[in-house]
């Protein structure tokens, strides 16, 4: 997929997250990077082949309700 130099990490690699960004779509809470990967903005991925990362949330997180 990637198409300049040095390539965009793989989205199989570890740091698949820093691959460039291809578009991005706020208003709908995703953003697709070169590498293929589709990034949520609560930190879940979809990769190419359908896999799913689950949102990766810091410890001690939480939802709060106004």
């Amino acid at each position: 997929m990637c198409q300049h130099q040095p390539p965009c990490p793989s989205a199989d690699s570890a740091d698949r997250e820093s691959a460039r960004l291809v578009a991005h779509h706020p208003e709908q809470g995703w953003s697709l990077l070169c590498n293929g990967v589709v990034l949520f903005e609560d930190t879940g991925e979809l990769l190419p082949d359908g896999r799913i990362i689950a949102p990766q949330r810091p410890r001690g997180a939480s939802l709060t309700t106004a």
